[in-house]
């Protein structure tokens, strides 16, 4: 079993790295339907996978200056608090594992079609937002709505391990449509680090991560991610995103229902 997660890993990670987005929307539902893991495992140790992952492109992205990092500190003041405030509630007040399990399953099904649509619609949505960008900016209306942002954001990674990539990028370009593309990304994935770290410590305080399964898919991705990389620009990414968006569309609306 080992090696096949480690393999799934390689898969993911692989998916990461040509198209950039895709690991929690493709590894917690990996883990649930293919493996068998109990969905807040999944959950937990996706979230602890993620925050290794995403630290090394949020190091990369820091390197060419494409991480606003002011920004990122708006996102974690709303996200981070949040985040903690959802696993207390969840593990003190679901305390049942099958009505924690059912939870999760839902939360991470609305999570996947939340995803697959932003993937779909990702450059129209992009387009739209900056079109509708105001003459003059209310810096204080802004960091409101970051902070909320983060907030929600906060609360679906944690219950779910799915949101920070896809759903997070998107909630920026309407944001922020003035920033670059390659900022709005850098920031996300560096959110998504010290986000995910939290929410995954909290799900390892109560008990629900597997670090074996972990360490082999961390064995895995790494070097999927390196090999994704470097085949980024030679497959249409268009291609790869409409196939992603309707697999999790299936999966999402599996889990949901």
């Amino acid at each position: 079993m080992d090696w096949l997660t480690t393999f799934a890993g390689f898969i993911v990670g692989l998916v990461v790295g040509v198209t950039g987005v895709g690991g929690g929307s493709l590894m917690t539902p990996l883990l649930v339907l293919v493996f068998g893991v109990a969905p807040v495992t999944a959950v937990g140790t996706d979230l602890l996978f993620a925050s290794a992952t995403k630290a090394g492109g949020a190091w990369a992205h820091a390197r060419r200056g494409n991480v606003d990092w002011s920004l990122v500190a708006w996102l974690a003041a709303g996200s981070v608090p949040t985040s903690a405030v959802t696993l207390i509630l969840l593990h003190f007040f679901v305390p049942h594992p099958d009505r924690l399990s059912a939870i999760v399953s839902v939360a991470l099904g609305v999570a996947l079609i939340l995803t697959a649509c932003s993937l779909v619609f990702r450059d129209k949505l992009h387009a739209w937002a900056a079109r509708r960008t105001p003459a003059n900016v209310d810096r204080a209306t802004t960091v409101r709505r970051t902070l909320i942002t983060g907030a929600v954001l906060g609360t679906l990674v944690t219950v779910s391990s799915v949101g920070a990539g896809a759903l997070g990028v998107t909630a920026l370009f309407f944001l922020y449509p003035g920033l670059a593309a390659a900022r709005i990304v850098g920031t996300d994935i560096a959110h998504a680090v010290p986000l995910t770290l939290v929410a995954g410590l909290g799900h390892a305080a109560a008990g629900v991560v597997d670090w074996n399964l972990l360490l082999a898919l961390l064995i895995g991705s790494l070097p999927g991610i390196w090999l994704g990389s470097s085949l980024s620009r030679r497959i249409p990414e268009r291609v790869l995103r409409t196939g992603l968006a309707a697999m999790l569309l299936l999966i999402g609306g599996k889990l949901a229902l």
